[in-house]
């Protein structure tokens, strides 16, 4: 009774968190434009794109990735061998075992008219799953904990999936070892069913050969057997194998069973593979309820995503299910970490501390983002900071084994955060090319407020000086600052400079104003001048500063060799460490 009101717990939880998750997928969204469609409509769109698909042209597609990006895991394959391994012992045992095993009255016995768990090929191939599984397990975590990949990090959710489902293949196997040994199951199994009217020497004779062939601890009778009492069991057991093949074959549970021959008896008086049976049946619920919840879901979503991705198009799928495909690999991700080792950006990680450069660990504060779950300033701040320093190099893109898209996805992201208000320096960077490049896909109102955040945070904090006129106070100078920047590699030539003007001559953002001081503050020879007097808050509050291309024009020109361009990375660099040592908000 228990463990049937166990399993229909499992079973309740496993169903509503399959509806909450797939509810999610039409509910929620990364992005802001998908809030235009309600949830019916993404539904709408969901079924009329896979109607289309399926009786379409994109079947094939479909079928292709089917096969090779979700049976052969080719993506996996092409990045490591040894990863590779791992997936397909975990997936397949996995996968198998449940077939086979957990729902062997549903499909097994359907399938092969004769199935019974106690005949050959299926003890023998239940224990070849299981030991797949620990393997996969094993490699797993010799690569998080032994070999020690870089980026790749482990959290408490990977600990409690490998738990349980250790704890699951684990118990199966002492299971079975336990009642290859038991005389408790052999007796409710042969004698009470079969031979209860049978005389004294067949008894004896079944018993005996069951003790030397089959693993049976008995309490009645123990080796050597006379070879006629052998020959008698021998044939009388033709009648039992039908059902019963020799249990040899299930190697691991057999070995279990030799193992604990010496105790077995007192084991089985025990009734310890009752207790076994017990924890493993509990362990199955306990993964059963778990798994919409934890890293095991993706067994579901990394393959829906793979082929969604093989048959959508970015720029001709309906934008509903363009929202709704990016909510589902958040769904998807395995949290296997190649994203990370690939990420272009490791390195700022490395110094910076920050988890969320890294694009496996960001995806959790984008799920809970995606999810309405309230962060606060500093945890926004974090995720800003690690979805802006994306590069778009698209490596975490082409390398995901997940198929997830995303570059996209930090995108979308990015517009969403830099909507919540909080100065983001970065804005002010190269790294925003891509973001003018994709102008057209943002929303125009709001366009330009993450760039005037930045600059008002820089000069709030830059105050010092006023670059629009009137005396400059000396006084002020900063020569920490002149001795800063003289020491770094970029800033090493900055004295140099003698203001022959030249990289001013050359700069194409000088020469698209007319009056270029009273749009930019200053030009490159007087940042590079204001530098040298050590007029620290008069550089970083330079609009100048800001609005350099990088395009190196100015030092390829400069006759005195004079790293323009670097100095002023440098100085960008500087006041981004000033900005947010000083900010409230970090």
């Amino acid at each position: 009774m228990i463990l049937k009101i166990s399993l229909y717990i499992a079973l309740t939880i496993f169903g509503l968190g399959l509806i909450y998750k797939i509810s999610g997928w039409f509910r929620y969204s990364p992005g802001g434009g998908a809030k235009e469609f309600s949830t019916a409509q993404r539904i709408a769109a969901a079924i009329e794109g896979t109607a289309l698909t399926i009786l379409g042209p994109g079947i094939l597609k479909l079928l292709k990735s089917l096969f090779l990006d979700v049976l052969l895991q080719r993506r996996i394959l092409k990045e490591n061998l040894l990863r590779w391994v791992m997936h397909i012992c975990i997936f397949y045992g996995f996968i198998l075992l449940l077939l086979m095993h957990a729902l062997e009255d549903f499909i097994t016995a359907k399938l092969f008219y004769n199935y019974y768990s106690t005949l050959n090929p299926y003890m023998c191939l239940r224990n070849i799953f299981g030991l797949m599984v620990i393997v996969g397990v094993g490699i797993s975590i010799y690569r998080r904990h032994i070999q020690n990949t870089p980026r790749l990090n482990s959290n408490i959710m990977d600990g409690y999936t490998i738990a349980i489902v250790a704890a699951i293949i684990i118990s199966g196997f002492l299971l079975e070892g336990a009642k290859i040994t038991s005389y408790d199951v052999y007796k409710n199994d042969m004698y009470d069913e079969y031979l209860a009217d049978e005389d004294e020497e067949i008894i004896e004779a079944l018993e005996s050969y069951w003790v030397e062939n089959y693993g049976l601890v008995s309490p009645n009778y123990a080796p050597p057997f006379d070879e006629e009492i052998l020959e008698l069991g021998a044939e009388m057991n033709e009648n039992c194998m039908d059902c019963h093949s020799s249990t040899r074959s299930a190697f691991i549970s057999y070995g279990i069973a030799k193992a604990i021959k010496p105790v077995a008896v007192s084991l089985d008086e025990a009734g310890i593979h009752r207790i076994v049976w017990y924890i493993h049946i509990f362990a199955c619920c306990i993964g059963l309820a778990y798994l919409p919840f934890s890293r095991m879901f993706h067994l579901i979503t990394t393959p829906i995503s793979l082929l969604v991705n093989a048959v959508m198009d970015n720029d001709k799928s309906d934008p509903a299910n363009k929202a709704t495909r990016q909510v589902l690999e958040l769904d998807a991700c395995t949290h296997c970490s190649t994203c990370s080792t690939r990420c272009s950006m490791g390195v700022s990680y490395e110094i910076s501390g920050n988890i969320n450069i890294l694009p496996s660990e960001k995806l959790a504060a984008v799920r809970a983002l995606t999810a309405g779950k309230r962060l606060d300033s500093r945890e926004v701040q974090a995720l800003q900071e690690g979805l802006y320093q994306c590069t778009n190099c698209l490596k975490c893109t082409d390398v995901c084994p997940a198929g997830i898209n995303l570059q996209e996805l930090w995108f979308n992201v990015r517009e969403v955060v830099l909507r919540k208000g909080l100065p983001e320096m970065l804005t002010l960077s190269p790294l925003s090319y891509y973001r003018g490049l994709k102008i057209g896909e943002t929303e125009q109102e709001g366009y330009e407020k993450p760039a005037m955040l930045a600059q008002e945070a820089v000069s709030e904090k830059c105050s010092s000086f006023d670059t629009k006129g009137g005396p400059i106070d000396l006084s002020l100078s900063d020569r920490q600052f002149e001795k800063y920047l003289g020491g770094s590699l970029q800033g090493n030539t900055f004295s140099n400079c003698f203001a022959c003007t030249t990289c001013t001559t050359v700069c194409p953002v000088v020469a698209n104003y007319e009056v270029p001081v009273d749009e930019l503050d200053m030009v490159p020879h007087q940042i590079i001048h204001a530098a040298i007097g050590g007029l620290s808050d008069m550089v970083f509050r330079s609009g100048m500063l800001w609005r350099c291309l990088g395009c190196y024009q100015c030092q390829e020109s400069c006759p005195q060799g004079v790293k323009v361009t670097d100095i002023f990375y440098e100085l960008k660099n500087m006041t981004f460490s000033r900005v947010r040592n000083d900010s409230s908000e970090v």
